[in-house]
């Protein structure tokens, strides 16, 4: 199996204050990977860290075995990586349409790029409905399929979602991870999942680390985590 991502010993300061202590992960190729964990447990600094929002102190990060770190973030796009990030960020005035075709602004490949779009339109109905309408009048579930759609409009190798239940909706919760198991499976791409969400999480991803201020404190199969006491205790509000 290929080694997609290594993140190596990875130290992060915010000013003068931890975020990351000698974090290490890797991802496969095909994997889904979920970062579980309170707020400011790290996880959202690890995909600043991978994505070039953030430089790091110390530590590697390597991608399909070449040096990531140092890269800008647009040669991160172009090397395969999409990021979803936290809290949607769509351009509100501007079509479902524009916005997704703003995901494709690296590629050049005119009818693969339209091909792209059928495909994104196909998976998510609901952004073919409102195609032509302003992104500022779909639901918050609806907005989160549209950046993830934009995302996919890259041709990611890998894609990185942070947060993508976070203030949705529980059916669209379930619409999304459904979505999120089915680009794995059908397109072939890796995912690296930052969720607090944690049993939604676990449940659509192959592996898993758990993050405390900024340390992995447990990591393992997913399904294994799931029944693990020290996780249900801590993530999973002490379901037993």
């Amino acid at each position: 199996m290929t080694r997609m991502l290594d993140f190596d010993n990875v130290e992060l300061y915010y000013d003068h204050v931890y975020a990351l202590k000698g974090v290490s992960i890797h991802l496969d190729e095909g994997e889904t990977v979920a970062l579980i964990g309170a707020n400011g447990a790290g996880k959202s600094s690890i995909l600043r860290a991978i994505t070039g929002l953030r430089k790091i102190k110390s530590g590697s990060i390597s991608y399909l075995g070449d040096r990531l770190d140092g890269t800008s973030a647009a040669d991160i796009v172009r090397r395969g990586i999409a990021m979803v990030p936290e809290g949607r960020r769509v351009f509100p005035l501007m079509s479902v349409k524009d916005n997704l075709l703003m995901g494709a602004f690296t590629r050049t490949d005119k009818l693969d790029i339209e091909q792209t779009l059928e495909s994104i339109l196909t998976r998510f109905p609901r952004l073919r409905e409102r195609f032509n309408q302003q992104a500022s009048t779909l639901s918050g579930g609806e907005q989160q399929m549209m950046v993830i759609g934009r995302a996919l409009m890259a041709k990611p190798k890998l894609l990185l979602l942070d947060e993508p239940s976070l203030g949705i909706a529980p059916k669209l919760v379930q619409d999304i991870a459904r979505a999120i198991v089915a680009i794995s499976r059908d397109e072939g791409v890796s995912v690296l999942l930052v969720e607090q969400n944690s049993r939604m999480a676990l449940s659509i991803s192959n592996r898993a680390y758990a993050l405390s201020t900024g340390q992995i404190v447990l990591s393992g199969n997913s399904r294994e985590l799931l029944d693990d006491p020290r996780v249900k205790a801590a993530y999973l509000g002490g379901e037993v």
